[in-house]
């Protein structure tokens, strides 16, 4: 996301994020099944450390603080600072000692140490950016694992609805989202290997998972 995102956001995303000030928790049945989903496709070890770029409002944080115990950590990412206001209270709503959100572009932002997984949940703007992919590998250890979770063009049968609708709805979604494409995981295949997609709704959203390649440098 451009570093003015806090112009640029919708007006019914900065709604939605004040009215969800009153319930730091909550979260959609649907999405929060993709999150668990997600996250277990990170296999984090016990202590490990949790990096959700483009966090929100702190969706994930329990999901990925479950699978990093007590003795991990989770680090989230959000250009927005509202938005980060609003991870910062379910933060401390449910009293999370490790757990801290950080306000930052993802294509400069500068972190501390390295982590053992990376979620991209949401985040065309960052999953799709080579400059943003290419900052964040420095944070991964050798070992880590990443998913991507978003919207895509579907090529199943009768899939052209689906993707007339899916387009229109994206023109009220940030200024900076890149342009739908079948396969918007694409860029993560220079860090990654192994990449496996799952599909969702006729092909129309996609979870992608994969380990990251080992630095070379």
């Amino acid at each position: 996301m451009q570093p003015n995102q806090q112009q640029c956001t919708p007006a019914y995303f900065r709604y939605t994020i004040r009215l969800l000030a009153r319930f730091p928790n909550f979260d959609q049945p649907f999405i929060g099944s993709l999150r668990r989903k997600a996250v277990s496709f990170l296999q984090l070890p016990d202590g490990g450390r949790a990096l959700d770029v483009g966090c929100g409002p702190g969706g994930g944080f329990r999901y990925l603080r479950a699978a990093v115990g007590h003795n991990g950590e989770v680090v989230g990412v959000e250009i927005s600072p509202e938005v980060a206001r609003a991870a910062q209270r379910r933060i401390e709503v449910n009293r999370w000692a490790n757990v801290q959100v950080v306000v930052g572009d993802a294509r400069v932002v500068a972190l501390n140490g390295k982590f053992d997984g990376l979620m991209l949940f949401g985040v065309p703007d960052i999953y799709a950016s080579p400059e943003a992919l290419a900052h964040l590998r420095p944070y991964l250890n050798d070992h880590a694992r990443v998913v991507a979770f978003g919207s895509k063009l579907t090529r199943r049968r009768l899939g052209a609805p689906f993707n007339i609708l899916v387009e229109f709805l994206m023109r009220f979604s940030f200024a900076s989202t890149p342009k739908l494409n079948f396969e918007p995981w694409t860029p993560l295949v220079a860090y990654c290997a192994d990449i496996q997609v799952h599909e969702y709704v006729n092909g129309c959203f996609f979870l992608a998972s994969a380990s990251i390649q080992p630095d070379k440098h």
